[in-house]
């Protein structure tokens, strides 16, 4: 661990690349979330760096988030809709710039790799190669362990709840939208109509992601792909609904459809629009989206 949290970022930033080549020799894909989960359990928070910001995200995590720009500026590092991706150069970068202190010191000063920089060297025994020979029979495959990709996401996940525990232990408790009763009668006129599922064509998944994810019990914020952030959808008056216990605080999301960025709405409804924002009280925050409408409903 460095000496501070710039020297901490530093760090974690080399870990990102380190954990990103090894996805190359696994084959297994992990979500940026995931990632920076990884880079954190390798290079920890410390007292400072757990501290919560506005939102209840730990400063640390934060930090190494939006540090995470000077990886793409260098050519290291891709950001893409579907995850990150580590460049050759920067496979390269985490040999050539093996020390901490190197690594550092060439990122910062936007240091080329030098030319000739081999990639590095896998394992001499991959770990995909070893479970390739437990899956050699049915009975081995229902004994191998679980994949890296879900013990990374355990670790963030663990790492993540750690963190924020002082302010959301109950906030992981998530209420779920109450829903009619199965033999309950017609909704009134004054209410939302009652319309049968099959007339409105809707999404197979609907997200809210924002910047309050994490208190959700998701290991990233603005993260659609987790099931923490799922909304729920109410057949009898055809809205979405999540419902949550969240701190007092400002705070702003997208509705994202089908688990990915690749259909978002924001304000107003509009297409990859404007974040909605919230200034909440404290206490319950229940969300609604209608796909008719394709924005919000606060009750």
């Amino acid at each position: 661990m460095g000496a501070n949290t710039a020297e901490n970022t530093n760090l974690r930033l080399k870990a990102v690349l380190d954990v990103l080549t090894e996805e190359g020799w696994t084959g297994e894909k992990l979500n940026a979330g995931a990632v920076l989960g990884e880079a954190i359990a390798r290079v920890p928070l410390n007292d400072h760096e757990r501290e919560l910001l506005s939102g209840g995200i730990p400063r640390g995590h934060k930090t190494l988030t939006s540090a995470t720009a000077k990886l793409v500026k260098a050519g290291w590092l891709v950001k893409g809709r579907s995850g990150w991706s580590i460049t050759d150069d920067g496979q390269r970068a985490t040999v050539a710039f093996a020390e901490p202190a190197a690594f550092s010191a060439a990122l910062d000063a936007g240091t080329p790799v030098p030319a000739g920089t081999p990639l590095p060297s896998a394992p001499a025994e991959k770990p995909a190669a070893k479970a390739a020979t437990k899956a050699a029979t049915p009975a081995a495959k229902a004994e191998e362990a679980p994949s890296k990709a879900g013990k990374v996401a355990g670790k963030a996940a663990k790492l993540i709840e750690e963190a924020v525990a002082p302010v959301a232990k109950v906030v992981r408790k998530r209420k779920p939208a109450a829903k009619a009763p199965a033999e309950a009668p017609a909704a009134p006129a004054t209410e939302a109509p009652a319309v049968s599922a099959e007339t409105i064509e809707q999404p197979d998944a609907v997200a809210v992601a924002g910047d309050f994810n994490i208190l959700l019990g998701a290991p990233a914020n603005w993260a659609p792909q987790y099931d923490e952030v799922q909304m729920e959808l109410d057949l009898v008056d055809q809205l979405w609904k999540i419902a949550a216990d969240l701190p007092a605080g400002f705070y702003s999301f997208k509705i994202a459809l089908n688990r990915s960025w690749d259909e978002n709405y924001g304000a107003f409804g509009v297409f990859d629009g404007p974040n909605h924002e919230v200034h909440h009280g404290g206490g319950l925050l229940v969300i609604q989206y209608d796909h008719r409408t394709r924005d919000i409903v606060l009750p």
